[in-house]
This record gives C-alpha cells, structure tokens and sequence, in this order.
C-alpha cells in the first residue's frame, strides 16, 4: 500500500480514538498552597484545569503547538502589568475549536489575566473572563470555537493588568511575538506565560511531542521561517498529527541547567528528567515521543565523561513513556568537531551513546540524525553545507536534512505498555 494511502486508513481508523495524557505533575516545591489575594483587588477564581480533559463527542484534544517554560525572563521582575502579550505560534495540525495552557510556574505571585483571546476571539476560563494562576501552577482555558488552520500562524493575545513577578518565559523562539500598550507595539523572541495551544480534531491519529535541545528548538534557524526539523516533519506527515515541540536551547538530560551567560541563570531550564512528566506525558493526545537529547550532557560543563550513564538516562525516560502506553523513538547524537567544547575524549562519549542508540536497546526506534548531518569525508564535523557557523547548530538546509531523513514508520507505529 503506498505510505499516502496507508496513513489515510490510519487516521480513519482512530478517529476520535486519540488517547488522551493525563493531568500534568508538578513538583511540591513550586506549588503553593492556595490562590491568593492580588493587590489592589478581590481574589480571583484559581483554575487548576486539567490539560488531559476529554472533548465533546465532535473530537478529541490534540496539541498543535507546545513550548516549554524555561525560566523567569530577566530583568522582567515586576512583569508587563497593563500591556498586552501577542504570543504568535505556529500551528500544525489543524481543528474546529481550540483551548491554551498558560504557565506561572518560574512566577513568585499569582498571575492575574484579565484578558485572553485566540485569533481575536474572547477566551474564558470555566465561564470568566479572569483567571488567577497560582505561583509554580498552570492552568487550562475552555474551549473556544474557532478554526484553526493547520500549518498557519496563531496569534493567542494575553493582558496582564497588574503583573507584579517574574515571568515565566521560553526564550530564543526564532518567532516574532509583540508587546503592546497605549504607547505602541514592540517586537520580541520570547513566548510568554502561554506553553500550550490544544485544538479539537476528529480525525487525528494524535500528537508527536518531541523533547531535545537547541537543535530541536531550532537554534540557527531563520526567524519565522518555521524551519526546525519538526517543522518539516509536520509537513511530511501533511499535518495529520499535532507537533509538539520542547526543546529547549541548552537543555541536558540529567542535570538542570544552573549555568550562567551575561548574568542569565538557568539557561537550560530543568533537565528532560525533571521536565518529562509535565513536558511530555500531560501533552494532550501524546501517541510518540522522540527523543533528541544527550549532546548538552557531553560537550556542557560540567560534561558527563560516562557514556553509560547517558544511555541509562535515556532508557530511564523510554520505560517511563511505555507506562503510559507511548511510542518512543530516539535520536543519535550529532557531530560537533570544531565548536568550542569539542575533545577527543568527548566525541568518544557522543559515538558511544550512538553506539547503544543504534543496538535497539533503548528505544523502540531511532532516528540516525548523525548520519543525516555528518561530512562523509569527515564524520566528526557537521557537513559544511549544513552547518549554521559555529560547527554545532544547524542551518535551515541542515534542519531540512533532520526532517527528510525521518522514516515516518520510525514515528508511528503500534504503542508499547511495558517497559523493556
């Protein structure tokens, strides 16, 4: 059967049948113990929604886009209190209705929205118009009938009226969203408070949430291009499935990211070992996860010199996500000879861990993005062709490799419920 016609049986079998992820998890922590009352005002309805809700009978929920909080912004301390936040996102597949997630879960005061609105169209939160989330909480809106075009941008527009803490942010987005005020309109790469756009579909298998790094988030990629490798793997699958992208730039496998550039702290945000529950197992209609991590834990100080521990790490989140009744597929570390960071002794550990990768004692199935990317003539390095100038990160062409280079079997295939 030619895979066109093999993937249209496929989403007419499980239509409506997309299984739904269970609530998000949060560390003890960050959750307080209660909503509180804001200044200058009455206390306002706290939702603590859950993101896994099942939808009417007209269809289930899927993610179509998803970004991961990553830290409180800098310099933000006191918030944007009266502005308007215009997150602009790029969607991949489509629906008859949407919902949002919106995150406070870096914020040490309650968050206060007096306005939210998808495409314009007014956003409540169980019937009000204000919600109040919680310091280290995230909440989940109604839905709000809407369409919402696969492969489009989607503007989800946010007032905060008197923001007093940090914000909770996912930087370097490689996406241009907007502040506003009374006093004109600023431009900026940063998504903020808003982590989850849900939309209501009746025929999508589900959703691919992928969890990695920079070379996941995109970095070296052409602002609003839309060229991440998860991009183009939204268009080879004709946008049938929701993507959703968490990658974080700098973000490692088994230690947070405490590291510090230009007085910035927590560059990577909380490890994948940390973050996977929330980041990945509550993602509405999650079916596969693919996993593109391990490269920060190498060549980041302080580098893990233990390839075993690497692979444990990622066997670790494979059992996890079988628990759950999720498709995990892995993806092999790419070549980094010439960037900063780069030994011998450090490669040693990237070709390890592929090693391990590609026995298929980890994962279900793998990607070969090493292969993809690497100069035949010198496996070390990236192609130059590919490479976006500092011998890491990718260009546009490079990201393309990445995503031309998934077999679509690896992506979608029969879930496993046990753990190796």
């Amino acid at each position: 059967m030619p895979r066109r016609q093999g993937y249209a049986l496929l989403i007419a079998l499980v239509a409506g049948t997309a299984t739904l992820a269970t609530a998000a998890a949060f560390g003890t922590s960050l959750v307080s113990d209660g909503p509180r009352t804001p200044p200058g005002g009455t206390r306002n309805h706290t939702a603590a929604l859950d993101p896994a809700a099942p939808a009417t009978s007209a269809g289930t929920w899927v993610a179509t886009w998803t970004a991961a909080p990553v830290s409180a912004e800098p310099h933000a301390g006191q918030g944007y209190p009266g502005r308007t936040i215009r997150n602009i996102v790029h969607t991949s597949v489509g629906g008859d209705a949407a919902r949002i997630t919106l995150s406070n879960l870096f914020g040490a005061t309650p968050l206060v929205v007096d306005r939210a609105a998808v495409n314009t169209r007014p956003v409540t939160f169980r019937g009000r118009p204000t919600v109040t989330v919680a310091p280290g909480r995230q909440v989940v809106s109604d839905p709000v009938v809407v369409p919402v075009a696969p492969d489009a941008d989607l503007e989800v527009t946010l007032r905060t009226p008197y923001a007093d803490g940090p914000v909770t942010q996912h930087p370097n987005t490689h996406q241009t969203s907007f502040l506003a005020d009374d006093h004109g309109t600023w431009s900026t790469t940063r998504w903020r408070y808003l982590t989850a756009v849900d939309v209501r579909n009746t025929a999508s298998p589900g959703a691919i949430v992928v969890i990695g790094d920079s070379l996941t988030a995109g970095s070296g990629s052409t602002t609003d291009a839309n060229s991440r490798w998860t991009d183009v793997l939204s268009d080879r699958l004709g946008h049938a499935y929701g993507i959703a992208n968490q990658g974080i730039a700098g973000n490692r496998l088994l230690r947070d990211s405490p590291l510090t550039a230009n007085g910035v702290k927590n560059l990577g945000g909380p490890s994948a070992t940390h973050r996977f529950e929330r980041d990945v197992l509550s993602v509405a209609g999650a079916k596969t996860v693919i996993i593109a991590l391990g490269i920060n834990d190498v060549q980041q100080f302080p580098q893990e010199p233990d390839a075993r521990r690497i692979t444990s790490g990622l066997r670790a989140l494979t059992e996890r996500a079988h628990a759950r009744g999720l498709r995990v597929v892995g993806a092999t570390l790419t070549p980094f000879q010439g960037y900063g960071t780069w030994t011998p002794a450090r490669n040693s550990v990237r070709l390890a861990v592929n090693q391990e990768i590609r026995s298929g004692r980890i994962f279900d199935a793998y990607l070969d993005f090493d292969r993809a990317v690497r100069d035949p003539y010198a496996p070390q390095c990236v192609l130059p062709a590919y490479d976006s100038g500092d011998r890491l990160h990718f260009n546009d062409a490079g990201y393309r490799a990445l995503g031309r280079a998934i077999d679509l079997d690896a992506v979608d295939g029969t879930p496993k419920s046990d753990a190796f």
